[in-house]
């Protein structure tokens, strides 16, 4: 974890500690169940939402967050938007921004941008996305649309589908999960996609099961959760090997007559082929419940990141002390 001047940043997953998830998720859960409790006690506070590249979910997600909690949002959607144009460093866009606002969600498809931008900001920075490398606000997601679902982060067994290789959630995910007990995992990719080395030698390491398959059909059967991905075009060098692998995997409703009645079925988003639209009516299908999880889990975080506890809220009224 990166702490700068007393400020805290995330930037993935484990700068939390189990205990500090559960009382993030306990948040979360109760921000769901209060709403109104939390609608102001971001007044007078401003979120940076500095995207260098695409996204629908994440950065409205944040957007929809703040203004939630009764904060304000500024930002730019696209490097092309921003100084980065003219050639403006990350470092100095965060100095810049951390006199603007109070806290930046920051996506960059360079890995360690957002560690950059950390280092020299005089505002929490929360990793919205680092290239392949991290996207901790969707593990955060995850695992509270795991707890949720399942009831708890312990003992069950994961299938992650599709593209492993370049996945950055799907290798956040994989970290989190490691510091619970009884997990095992299934890796369902080509062989041109599987998991990196380096992750399948960390889960010998540390003794944790997995097996790695290419047929989805033959695990199906087996998993409590299955998480879906798309084979993600603009990570490949060529298009060749994009058409090849894009539709290795869709998950139809005749597969998914495989599973069992209790597993539940995960996506980060955006969805392509992968997932047949004839799935979504399916009571296993949580990807859209997952996104609603996402907006409570961020709301969640940025009252952490800025340390506005419960003490700003007394029986239901809110306390806003300034900046």
């Amino acid at each position: 974890m990166i702490e700068t001047n007393a400020l805290r940043h995330l930037m993935t997953p484990m700068d939390f500690s189990v205990d500090e998830l559960e009382r993030l998720f306990d948040k979360a859960d109760d921000i769901a169940l209060h709403p109104a409790q939390y609608a102001h006690i971001c007044e007078g506070r401003i979120l940076a939402t500095c995207f260098y590249e695409p996204s629908t979910r994440t950065r409205l997600s944040f957007e929809t967050a703040m203004l939630r909690l009764g904060g304000q949002v500024i930002g730019f959607a696209d490097a092309s938007s921003s100084s980065a144009s003219k050639g403006e460093s990350v470092a100095d866009t965060i100095r810049v921004v951390s006199c603007f606002a109070d806290i930046c969600a920051m996506r960059h498809p360079k890995e360690g941008a957002a560690m950059v931008a950390a280092a020299r900001s005089g505002i929490p920075v929360i990793n919205a996305g680092d290239g392949g490398h991290e996207h901790p606000t969707q593990t955060l997601t995850d695992l509270l649309t795991i707890r949720s679902l399942h009831g708890s982060l312990s003992d069950f067994t994961i299938g992650l589908c599709g593209d492993l290789k370049f996945g950055r959630t799907v290798h956040s995910l994989i970290h989190a999960l490691i510091r619970y007990k009884g997990i095992r995992f299934v890796f369902i990719s080509p062989p041109e996609l599987r998991v990196p080395d380096y992750i399948t030698e960390m889960l010998r390491n540390k003794n944790i099961p997995f097996e790695e398959v290419i047929r989805l059909d033959d695990v199906i059967p087996d998993l409590d959760l299955l998480y879906m991905t798309r084979v993600q075009r603009e990570r490949f060098f060529n298009e060749e090997d994009y058409v090849r692998l894009k539709d290795f995997y869709i998950l139809d409703k005749e597969k998914l007559s495989r599973a069992r009645e209790s597993m539940y079925i995960l996506h980060p988003l955006p969805r392509v082929n992968e997932i047949a639209v004839d799935v979504d009516n399916d009571p296993r299908a949580a990807y859209f419940r997952q996104v609603q999880y996402g907006l409570f889990v961020r709301m969640s975080l940025i009252l952490t990141l800025l340390d506005l506890t419960d003490d700003h809220i007394n029986h239901g009224l809110l306390k806003w002390q300034s900046p």
